[in-house]
C-alpha cells in the first residue's frame, strides 16, 4: 500500500501526509527540521520519528540552525542521555555539523533554500552526490525523502490523492522546473 493509502486517519502519519509531506517550504527551521528527522529515521520507521518529533524539537533548540551549530560536548552528552530522541552519536554529530554547513550555505548562497534552488533540477543520483559533498549522513534514501518531502522531487503523493491537487496549486519545484509539468 502507498503512503497516501495508509496515512489518512493515522494519528502521526495522517497530519504529516495531509499538511507537510510534499508541500514546498522555504523556512530554514523547517528545512533543517526535515533534514534532522530524515537523518534520524535512517534504519528506523517514520512512525517512530514522528512520535519523537516534539522531543527532537526540544532537544535541538526548535531546529534553530545557529543554536544547534553552537552545540558543544556538553550538549552532545545531554543529547546522548535524552531517551526522547534517537541516541546515536554519529547522527547527533551529523546534525550539529550540518547546522554549521547550513551557516556556510547562507554565506555562499544567502540561504539553504537558495542553495537548493541554485542546483534544481537534478536527478536523484546527482542530488545525492551533491548532498554527500555538502552534508554528513546523507545517503540516497535520506536525500530522496528530504527532497521529495519538500517538493524538489516528485513522488510524495499519488496523482489520485486529494493532497496531490493541493500541492500542485503551490507550484512545487518538481512540477514547474524543466523536467516537471510545464505551466501554460
Amino acid at each position: 500500500m502507498s503512503y497516501c493509502e495508509i496515512a489518512p486517519g493515522h494519528p502521526f502519519h495522517g497530519p504529516y501526509h495531509d499538511r507537510e509531506y510534499g508541500f514546498p517550504t522555504r523556512a530554514e527551521s523547517k528545512l533543517f527540521e526535515r533534514l534532522v528527522l530524515e537523518i534520524n529515521q535512517a534504519g528506523l520507521s517514520w512512525a517512530t520519528i514522528l512520535r519523537k518529533r516534539a522531543a527532537f524539537r526540544a532537544a535541538f533548540a526548535d531546529f534553530e540552525v545557529d543554536r544547534v551549530a553552537a552545540f558543544d560536548s556538553g550538549d552532545v552528552a545531554r543529547l546522548m542521555a535524552d531517551a526522547g530522541i534517537i541516541r546515536n552519536r554519529l547522527k547527533i554529530a551529523a546534525v550539529i555539523d550540518n547546522a554549521g554547513r547550513i551557516q556556510e550555505l547562507r554565506r555562499s548562497h544567502g540561504s539553504l533554500s537558495a542553495w537548493l534552488d541554485a542546483y534544481h533540477p537534478r536527478s536523484r543520483t546527482d542530488w545525492t552526490k551533491l548532498f554527500r559533498q555538502t552534508f554528513r549522513f546523507t545517503g540516497g534514501e535520506i536525500v530522496n525523502e528530504f527532497l521529495m518531502s519538500l517538493g524538489y522531487l516528485p513522488g510524495a503523493h499519488e496523482a489520485n490523492c486529494p493532497i496531490y491537487a493541493r500541492i500542485i496549486r503551490l507550484d512545487p519545484p518538481w512540477a514547474t522546473g524543466p523536467h516537471g509539468r510545464q505551466r501554460a
